[in-house]
């Protein structure tokens, strides 16, 4: 705990400035992948009328795993260790200035830094709001905004804390020797097999949504995938926890393998759909980035070109060939994040048992011994043995916790099918975009008096423009007059 020099000198002799620049930009590059990369990414995304619902999703998760995370969470994964085996750490608060001014250190895994404890929570916590977050997108279009404001404080609790715990804050995987660099397993292994798994206890969108599902802004998605990509320099640059070589040579590879991926997906979308999906570019964006996370400051350049190549494949095939089968398309995983984030996921993960190298290791200051190109095969088995628990963790705990709002919370999973009809304007009373006489929301409206013809009729909206002497919207069938 703090002494009274570290809670009243403004730079003791154990902080090192460049260090604690450094870990506060990179927490706050992560954090714009979350507000705005993905709030935007996913309102471009979806139908018009669920813009507003799927980024607010994004602000709602993040704000949450905030408090969650100073009040009982960040000590759950990065504090002591709680009971006798390595699993979780002991629950509590970081809010007091003694804990805050104090150097960080990570008690279970034996790490200390050269920057405060405040630093450290918020580098942490962004990391944890991500991932929930990029969970989330395998539930747009549907959700029940209760349950997912239910679901989130649950998840990182009882789910997100476990998989940080034993990988990054000294818990039985990082004793038994398994690499994640910075989140291939503990982020999106973890957000890839829950999303999936929520989406089947939530089941599917609208039939109508579901068979015509086109984004309303690819521009605007492409925007968010730009944000993403440059501030994944953040997400794995900072993972080192100082200003190091390792943290240049972690951004460096980041990119490589990014840029190759998307190469290759874009090449395969041509060769066998005669044209270069833009959407298809950004799913292969995002797997490279997932891909490279796990071994990111691990690798050679090579490394990270192979990776890359392998990204932009696998995952391409699991999209393209095993999500067109009948029984993937049972579950309604509206992102994809099953191929984007947990195939790319593991198999960042298992290459990084290949391609570690020693070096690598011991730049990020652990003495392992690398991967099989090192002679050190076992480091496969110990990288699949890790991947196996990330997804038996997240199928059970994700599964519980839907269970758990369903069924004792009684709070119904998914919206009823007059708001699934309407969308945004039925859950939050507005609407993305003014396309509609003088701003005004659209016919299809939460005010509905029924259907007609498979649309919802506005009596309400009608009267106001009868009352301000504007042409009333034309009614399903009515002759559009001058």
């Amino acid at each position: 705990m703090a002494n009274v020099t570290a809670l009243t000198d403004p730079a003791p002799d154990w902080l090192n400035k460049g260090d604690q620049a450094w870990q506060l930009t990179a927490g706050t590059l992560v954090a714009l992948q979350s507000i705005p990369g993905l709030a935007i990414l996913y309102a471009g995304f979806v139908k018009k009328k669920w813009a507003i619902n799927s980024a607010f999703m994004v602000f709602y998760a993040f704000s949450a795993t905030l408090v969650c995370w100073v009040i009982w969470a960040y000590k759950m994964a990065f504090g002591e260790q709680w009971g006798s085996f390595p699993l979780l750490g002991t629950p509590g608060p970081v809010l007091t200035m003694e804990q805050n001014l104090a150097q960080a250190t990570l008690p279970a895994a034996g790490i200390t830094t050269n920057y405060n404890l405040s630093t450290m929570i918020y580098f942490q916590f962004v990391f944890a709001a991500i991932t929930v977050i990029i969970l989330g997108g395998s539930l747009l279009g549907r959700i029940n905004l209760l349950a997912w404001m239910a679901f989130v404080p649950l998840w990182i609790t009882f789910s997100y804390t476990v998989g940080a715990f034993s990988l990054w804050g000294g818990g039985f995987l990082s004793q038994m020797g398994v690499l994640d660099y910075s989140g291939g397993y503990v982020i999106h292994l973890s957000s890839g097999t829950a999303g999936f798994t929520a989406a089947y206890w939530l089941g599917p969108r609208l039939k109508r949504d579901r068979d015509s599902f086109y984004p309303n802004n690819v521009l605007l998605m492409l925007v968010g995938a730009g944000i993403l990509w440059v501030c994944w320099n953040g997400f794995n640059g900072g993972d080192p926890y100082a200003a190091s070589p390792d943290a240049g040579v972690a951004v460096l590879n980041t990119n490589i393998c990014t840029a190759m991926s998307l190469l290759v997906w874009t090449t395969l979308d041509f060769v066998f759909f005669k044209k270069p999906s833009v959407i298809g570019a950004v799913q292969g964006e995002i797997t490279g980035l997932v891909a490279i996370t796990p071994a990111a400051g691990f690798v050679t350049g090579w490394g990270a070109i192979i990776i890359g190549a392998c990204s932009g494949s696998i995952p391409w095939i699991s999209m393209n060939v095993l999500g067109r089968m009948e029984w993937m398309k049972k579950v309604d995983d509206v992102m994809g994040v099953v191929h984007t984030h947990m195939v790319a996921g593991f198999l960042g993960g298992f290459l990084t048992g290949i391609f570690a190298t020693i070096d690598g290791c011991a730049a990020f200051g652990l003495k392992n011994p690398g991967g099989a190109i090192e002679g050190n095969g076992k480091q496969v088995w110990l990288q699949i043995v890790g991947a196996l628990f990330i997804i038996g963790l997240n199928l059970f705990m994700t599964s519980l916790i839907c269970v758990f709002i369903k069924f004792v919370l009684r709070i119904p999973l998914r919206l009823n099918e007059q708001k699934l009809m309407v969308g945004d304007d039925a859950v939050h009373g507005e609407e993305a975009y003014a396309l509609f006489f003088e701003g005004e929301r659209s016919h299809i409206s939460l005010h509905a008096t029924g259907y007609d013809s498979g649309h919802i009729i506005d009596t309400h909206h009608l009267g106001n423009h009868h009352e301000s002497g504007q042409s009333s919207p034309p009614t399903p069938g009515a002759s559009k007059k001058s």
